[in-house]
């Protein structure tokens, strides 16, 4: 099992394995996550979306 990730990068050199940005680079870091002002944070889930007000409309 990969490490987990920490909440919040400590920018210090050299980058530390549990680092979210170094994980995000590595292509580790878990599924759901992103980092965002070098803080790891959830991805929305994006599976049902409402349409545009413009495709409902009908032309006359």
């Amino acid at each position: 099992m990969p490490p987990k990730p920490k909440k919040k990068c400590c920018s210090d050199k050299p980058a530390c394995k549990r680092c979210p940005l170094r994980m995000m680079r590595e292509g580790t870091l878990p599924e759901g996550y992103t980092v965002k002002k070098r803080k790891l944070v959830k991805v929305k889930s994006s599976a049902k979306k409402s349409g545009s007000k413009t495709s409902t409309k009908i032309a006359a």
